[in-house]
């Protein structure tokens, strides 16, 4: 589906210091600087996949997906997707394509959302029995049938998204970049609109892309993650694997039958403590889960025990600071 080698963005800069004084001098003598947006990625993408694109602000995410979606002109490198180079056959490629951007507007903003939808049935050329029968079945899914007759306006930013979803989806696109997909969208929300990309996936092996700073919609809908920092690729493998080579930090709970004791162990560290309740981080590599268990079963009258990884976000941010 897709395939980037040693692709590059650079930008040049116009840098100057601070004052009216150096503002006039920058315009005789500019100094330039060139900043590396993307440097030597390499990546493929099999149809059907759904792929987590993850990083810290300013890693070069939007950048990558701004290429691959032929909005922006790479500084050096190849990129093919689905037999098009996307910034050269850039009307026959949009076609096949469906894009949401969070944070961009992608509805006319003083109509209803059902009046974007059969615009895009015209541009698309999507026959009105197809067309009618996907509208339903979406927004049935979405439970936006409520609002889709509403100014876009009028909208909250939840219901702004699920109608943006839609109309990326209407013309059954085999590729989809979802940039943002969850923001502004309550905890029902976010699981009908993932239920609704898996579903899409499953049905009509759509691949999707997906930007997010939202690591439990990762966890629920990617199998594979690429993480990319400072223009580069560091991480590209099976989301679960992170988990075993990053994660050397077990949690544990306990809950206590009576007010608990001080707790000390070497290798263990009190994240939390109450009268009846205990939390503590294990770092593996300087004690075994087992050893920690045994200690708190031998000193303890206790009522029950969790043994849990930490959070998701936890994980990432340990795997961004030790590459």
């Amino acid at each position: 589906m897709i395939e980037v080698k040693n692709l590059r963005k650079d930008y040049k800069t116009h840098k100057r210091e601070t004052g009216i004084l150096n503002a006039i001098k920058s315009l005789f003598n500019r100094q330039y600087e060139t900043k590396y947006a993307l440097r030597d990625v390499n990546l493929n993408i099999k149809k059907g996949e759904i792929v987590g694109l993850i990083g810290p602000n300013g890693a070069g995410k939007s950048t990558l997906i701004k290429i691959l979606s032929g909005v922006l002109y790479p500084t050096e490198g190849k990129v093919d997707v689905m037999g098009f180079t996307p910034w050269e056959d850039r009307r026959k490629y949009v076609a096949n394509l469906g894009v949401v951007f969070g944070q961009k507007p992608q509805l006319n903003w003083d109509l209803p959302p059902v009046d974007s939808f059969y615009l895009n049935k015209d541009m698309y050329w999507i026959p009105f029995k197809v067309f009618k029968r996907r509208m339903d079945r979406m927004v049935k899914l979405l439970k936006v049938g409520h609002v889709i007759n509403t100014p876009v306006r009028d909208l909250s930013l939840g219901e702004r998204m699920k109608c943006k979803l839609i109309a990326a989806l209407l013309h059954n696109p085999p590729l989809v970049f979802l940039d943002e997909p969850s923001i502004g969208l309550d905890i029902i929300a976010k699981d009908r609109m993932r239920d609704f990309i898996l579903e899409t996936n499953r049905k009509h092996n759509t691949t999707f892309i997906v930007t997010t700073h939202d690591m439990q919609d990762v966890e629920k809908l990617c199998k594979r993650i690429i993480i990319i920092n400072h223009g580069r690729i560091i991480y590209d493998g099976p989301f679960a694997d992170i988990r075993n080579n990053v994660l050397s930090t077990k949690v544990i709970e306990i809950k206590f039958s009576q007010s608990n004791r001080r707790f000390r162990l070497k290798g263990c560290r009190v994240l939390g403590k109450g009268d009846y309740d205990l939390k503590i981080a294990v770092d593996l590599k300087k004690i075994r889960i087992r050893d920690v268990i045994d200690h708190i079963i031998s000193n303890y009258d206790f009522l029950d025990m969790f043994v849990t990884d930490p959070p998701i976000e936890e994980i990432i941010q340990k795997f961004y600071e030790e590459k």
